[in-house]
């Protein structure tokens, strides 16, 4: 990727971002950064988590919202903003128009996690619900924003919201300066992108790596085309990136200044929820688990140290409760086994006994008996278990086949 000091033509400058972090100064918080030992032993390298789940309304989206209404003109600020989001956009505005005394309206997926919507509504937002994805969302926003006069606040397709993104770049620089790869999921762009301009004029050779969810990849098939293209259906968990095009602004940014976009797999975004969870005890949602997946896919691709930015922590608890199911399956951490037993009393106290001497836990047994498939005497048992890992299932399935059992999944 090129980068010149001297290009004047480039929608948001280092100045931009410099004057952002300036106006959020006492507005947003420089987040931790924190080191993962597991990831660092994977990588052979530092590896640092830059934690904007932890920033106010948990996520980075605070930051270019409030650059953006900030900058209104007082005509403009007393016919209010207007917004769509999946939920972390939804929240910067909430807030950032309630410190600043402006009237928001917010348009959100009617799939947004109720949480996502509660916390819209606290921060002092009304609440719309519209659209199955961002992108019908985002319509309905900017219909209203005509109509009414308020000012349509984009996600990430506008130079102010880029330039405030970009401020986490800036403290990447002061907290980890001897940082070589940033890794940042993409939606839209606007975070990435701001990154890129943050970091590549201090530090051209620092490698700036984007990453999507394989099913919302817009990017690839775009830069490859050189220009935006959209996603008929983008279908992933992780809804902070579920975007069907990337914005205008961004998008030539990114193409310019950073360097590669990867794509990871739902199983690979559960396994880095799993990992931040269990291993850097942080909560964060899918899309700002989206850089440790990429981590995890292909360790040794990264020069370190690196910088994994979370990008936002509000995962709605009933996504968390499946996606942690998908990831610890993913593991082989869950086992369901389906098998045929003498239908006598005992029987199943037997296998029991057979699958605690190898430390199965036993979440949930199921028994059919009226099967026309069955015998007269028999009966299909399924269980669930909790394992320790793919050796472990391995263990129990050996275990269950030497106790004389045919297990027929």
């Amino acid at each position: 990727m090129s980068y010149s000091t001297a290009d004047l033509s480039r929608p948001v400058t280092l100045d931009d971002v410099r004057g952002a972090q300036k106006m959020l100064s006492g507005v947003a918080r420089m987040t931790a950064m924190e080191g993962s030992r597991h990831l660092s032993q994977l990588v052979g390298a530092p590896v640092h988590f830059k934690c904007e789940n932890l920033q106010r309304t948990g996520s980075f989206k605070l930051r270019g919202a409030y650059v953006r209404i900030a900058g209104l003109l007082p005509e403009q600020r007393a016919a209010g903003v207007v917004a769509a989001s999946a939920g972390n956009h939804a929240q910067g505005v909430a807030l950032a128009s309630s410190l600043l005394g402006v009237t928001s309206t917010v348009f959100m997926p009617k799939g947004a996690p109720l949480p996502k919507i509660s916390a819209t509504q606290e921060y002092g937002a009304e609440v719309r619900l519209h659209g199955q994805v961002v992108d019908e969302t985002l319509a309905a926003a900017q219909e209203y924003a005509r109509e009414t006069g308020a000012v349509f606040i984009h996600p990430f397709d506008h130079p102010d919201v880029i330039a405030g993104q970009g401020t986490v770049g800036l403290e990447i620089l002061e907290q980890c300066p001897e940082v070589r790869t940033i890794v940042v999921g993409v939606g839209g762009g606007g975070l990435a992108a701001g990154i890129a301009v943050a970091v590549k004029e201090v530090r051209p050779e620092v490698r700036i790596v984007g990453v999507q969810a394989e099913g919302a990849a817009a990017y690839p098939p775009s830069l490859a085309a050189g220009r935006p293209l959209s996603l008929a259906q983008p279908v992933t968990m992780a809804d902070g990136i579920r975007v069907g095009r990337p914005g205008d602004v961004p998008f030539g940014i990114v193409g310019d200044l950073v360097d590669e976009v990867r794509t990871v797999t739902e199983d690979q975004l559960s396994a880095a929820l799993l990992l931040c969870l269990e291993r850097a005890k942080l909560v964060v949602e899918p899309a700002g688990a989206s850089p440790v997946a990429a981590l995890l896919a292909e360790p040794g691709s990264f020069e370190g140290p690196v910088v994994a930015v979370l990008s936002g922590g509000n995962v709605d608890p009933v996504l968390m409760q499946g996606v942690l199911r998908h990831g610890m399956a993913a593991q082989g951490r869950y086992l369901a086994v389906r098998l045929r037993l003498t239908d006598r009393p005992g029987a199943l106290a037997t296998l029991l006994g057979v699958l605690s001497a190898v430390d199965a836990n036993v979440l949930d047994v199921s028994h059919v008996r009226t099967d026309p498939r069955l015998g007269l005497t028999e009966a299909e048992v399924e269980l669930h278990l909790e394992t320790k890992g793919p050796e472990h299932c391995v263990e129990v399935g050996h275990a269950l086949r030497d106790a004389g059992y045919t297990v027929m999944r």
